[in-house]
């Protein structure tokens, strides 16, 4: 068989509309994710259970679980589900695919999803040139899907043709009568076949072939099935290598849940195959170790089996698969992790009061969220390197997203609470932390505007003078110290607000600020940067001191309701 460098060009480029379609559908996802999707998808993953059903029942309908393990990871990325969530989605799609095998054996045939991507791209495609954004971005997800699956049939259709040609793997009849040792090498080509096809059904219908041309036996078949559980999920490791250390984790779980169903099959293999064995010789009168016509059937039941078994299993596990995945892929200080609340989880507290002191931990934790994103917004300006400067302006742009949500999802808790038996004081508290987290997402936006007056800053090419940037830089101290005394009055094991240090700050900023406008118009009036500049110079250290009023309102918020 010739494969040649073109043929690899196009498995590279296959690979590369794949990793697109990936990108393009999980940035599409976090624009049109409303609360409306969210609510759905945490009703559905709810629990470990129903997410194994929710898993199941997608992969049965698209029958393909990289389809879905790819999907769920897009989901991850874009902070619709959380971690944990996912496991038990990732349990119930490989219960999933063991209907395809079902499909393959009973009826020959299987439903290619790739065959309505072009129809999905032209009816996206309107979409993308529609002027309500939330339209283009319905139309960005719906070509971003549709490629996704075009990459992946792309991807099977240029590997090396094995399928096509089962012969080539003919020599493999020189290694079936090794003993356990045969059982591992078989499971080892059914992981790379699977690796390579890009598809554990199509390595299935392959290990069909091979027992039908009499080259293996049923039990190393089995072995086969086993490997390509393992294989499946290199399709979820490669579409998470484009996303955050959250999705990374979940392709993870895929991969260690496999695995590890896997290492307890083989200390029981021999049992467990001949027990299939005898099942099949009482229900169909033949055994597939003497009939070629049986083993579809066998390898089936083996493969159903097999999976539902891992899911009873390990679905006692997930907090252990939970924790073994942070360890293996622990986060770093350039992942974004923060797409959900941290303590408002599981729905209110047994009394309203202990609810407050929940809502309190999650406000603290918005403050820092905030305050993360002005020590990005600092860096951005002294960054030199575009590729650099551009991620980082997309992070601060992410963050202001996920604080719109936060403030929404925070308001949402604290009026239910509200609505519980409160003491007098229980609802100042509430009240207050309304207020707060409205101006900890105004500190949000004043950040994004920061981060976007230093993109047209850098576009104009405008590089101010050391003593310009000294300046900046003294505005941005202020403001920093400002935000770290907000922060120390969110904590919760504060019981008095200092006040008055806040308000000392805040008069230093404003102060500041008009010392800063006075120089500026000076400036502007001795040329000393053009007229462009000093708008920018104006915009930036102006925002500075809305941000600190908006810090300043936090701490007064706090004070109304905190014993002094």
């Amino acid at each position: 068989m010739n494969y040649s460098l073109f043929d690899f060009l196009t498995l590279i480029g296959s690979l590369g509309l794949f990793l697109f379609g990936m990108k393009m559908m999980s940035e599409a996802l976090q624009k049109v994710a409303g609360s409306r999707m969210r609510t759905i998808l945490s009703a559905m993953t709810s629990n470990r259970f129903l997410g194994v059903l929710t898993g199941f029942l997608v992969t049965t309908i698209i029958q393909s679980s990289s389809a879905t393990t790819v999907m769920l990871v897009s989901f991850v990325n874009a902070g619709l589900m959380s971690l944990v969530e996912s496991i038990g989605v990732i349990m119930g799609a490989n219960i999933g695919t063991t209907v395809t095998g079902w499909i393959i054996t009973l009826f020959g045939f299987k439903v290619k999803i790739s065959a309505y991507a072009l129809p999905m791209i032209g009816l996206g495609l309107p979409l993308i040139f529609s002027k309500k954004p939330s339209n283009r971005s319905w139309g960005e997800f719906i070509v971003g899907f549709a490629l996704l699956f075009l990459g992946l049939e792309y991807l099977k259709e240029a590997v090396p043709n094995i399928k096509e040609n089962p012969e080539i793997l003919s020599f493999v009849q020189n290694y079936t009568n090794l003993g356990f040792g045969s059982t591992l090498i078989f499971l080892f080509i059914g992981t790379l076949l699977t690796v390579v096809i890009q598809s554990s059904s199509a390595t299935m219908a392959l290990t069909f072939v091979m027992c039908n041309q009499g080259w293996i036996p049923f039990h190393l078949a089995a072995a086969m099935v086993m490997g390509e559980n393992i294989g499946t999920t290199i399709t979820a490791n490669i579409a998470a290598a484009v996303a955050n250390v959250s999705a990374k984790r979940t392709a993870r779980v895929h991969l260690l849940f496999n695995m590890l169903g896997v290492i307890w099959m083989l200390l029981i293999f021999n049992s467990f195959v001949g027990g299939i064995d005898y099942f099949i010789t009482q229900k169909m009168g033949v055994s597939p170790k003497d009939s070629v016509a049986a083993i579809p059937t066998a390898l089936s039941i083996f493969h159903t089996s097999f999976n539902v078994i891992n899911v009873l299993i390990f679905i006692w596990f997930v907090p252990f698969f939970n924790k073994a995945v942070i360890k293996m892929v622990p986060s770093s200080e350039n992942e974004d992790e923060e797409f959900r609340l941290k303590f408002i989880t599981t729905g209110m507290l047994s009394t309203s009061e202990l609810s407050i002191i929940q809502a309190r931990k999650e406000v603290h934790w918005f403050g820092q969220l905030t305050q993360k994103m002005f020590v990005m917004v600092k860096k951005l300006i002294h960054q030199d390197k575009d590729a650099k400067f551009t991620k980082k302006f997309a992070r601060i742009e992410k963050y202001e997203g996920i604080s719109d949500n936060v403030e929404v999802e925070i308001a949402n808790y604290l009026a239910e609470v509200n609505q519980g038996r409160l003491s007098d004081l229980g609802r100042k508290r509430v009240r207050a932390m309304l207020k707060v987290v409205n101006d900890l997402e105004s500190i949000g936006d004043s950040n994004y505007n920061l981060a976007r007056s230093m993109v047209r800053m850098r576009n104009a090419n405008i590089k101010f003078s050391e003593e310009i940037m000294k300046k900046l830089e003294l505005m941005f101290s202020l403001v920093d110290e400002a935000i770290e005394l907000m922060i120390n009055n969110l904590e919760d094991s504060s019981e008095n607000v200092n006040l008055e240090k806040a308000q000392l700050i805040e008069m230093e900023i404003n102060s500041y600020r008009n010392q800063l406008k006075v120089e500026h118009l000076d400036n502007i009036k001795n040329k000393v940067y053009t007229y462009e500049a000093g708008i920018i110079f104006n915009d930036i250290f102006s925002e500075c001191e809305k941000l600190g009023d908006f810090v300043i309102n936090v701490t007064e918020a706090l004070a109304e309701v905190n014993p002094q």
